[in-house]
């Protein structure tokens, strides 16, 4: 296994969804992915972190304070990178990365600085690219390692997953979609498209997961022994007055 932190930045980092091959119809049915859970997140700041993320629509969310941090300044909010966020610690509610991961130089430490702005019991909402799929194998192809998904690497579910756990998110909700190759412009919804969504969804071009950051309490641990001193003068001396 590759380790997560690189040396190089990637040949190419999208500023847009339409840079990507049918990346409009991908934007969708991730919106309608996050849409199941913007309703039941809560709170006063969501952060969205990089250009995909600040281009989603989260209108659906109850969080009215949504903050875009991107380096394109037609998007942004504020202008900063993934893996160095100008914020103090548990300032935010919610943390957006879509398909952030893939073009960052360390990864894990991308998701290190969304735990850190947290605040308890906020939410972490991640998408990325299956590399168990044929958008997946087709990085192994020469000439499209410089094109658009391909040019950032694909990290499998299991393995952010892992990262999550490390830092103790608690997983709530895993899903793959968007079976496709992405190699054509337009994205048909054919039966059989449709129905390779339905049922092979596990061999999905993305994936999106939803976790929860957790804190755990530190309860102090009483001994469970105690020294106790058995010599009282008083009575001693009471019991010596009787015998005289």
């Amino acid at each position: 296994m590759k380790p997560a932190l690189s040396r190089h930045t990637p040949a190419t980092i999208p500023a847009s969804w339409q840079q990507f091959a049918q990346g409009k119809a991908l934007a969708q049915q991730l919106e309608a992915q996050f849409n199941l859970w913007w309703p039941r997140i809560f709170g006063y700041h969501l952060l969205k972190v990089g250009n995909l993320s600040s281009a989603l629509d989260t209108s659906a969310c109850s969080i009215k304070h949504q903050i875009r941090l991107a380096t394109a300044p037609e998007l942004a909010t504020l202008i900063a990178d993934p893996d160095d966020l100008p914020l103090i610690e548990h300032a935010v509610d919610a943390v957006l990365l879509a398909h952030c991961l893939e073009y960052a130089q360390d990864p894990h430490h991308v998701i290190r600085e969304a735990h850190r702005v947290l605040m308890p019991d906020g939410y972490l909402l991640i998408s990325g690219f299956n590399p168990i799929s044929a958008c997946g194998l087709l990085k192994l192809w020469p000439g499209l390692q410089s094109r658009l998904p391909w040019s950032g690497r694909f990290f499998s579910m299991a393995r952010v997953t892992d990262w999550l756990h490390l830092l103790g998110f608690e997983i709530l909700y895993e899903q793959r979609l968007f079976c496709t190759s992405m190699l054509a412009d337009k994205h048909s919804r054919s039966g059989l498209r449709q129905w390779a969504d339905q049922h092979l969804h596990y061999f999905g071009a993305a994936y999106v997961m939803v976790a929860r950051k957790r804190t755990l309490p530190l309860t102090p641990i009483k001994p469970k022994w105690q020294l106790t001193n058995n010599f009282n003068p008083a009575v001693k001396g009471i019991s010596a007055r009787h015998q005289g």
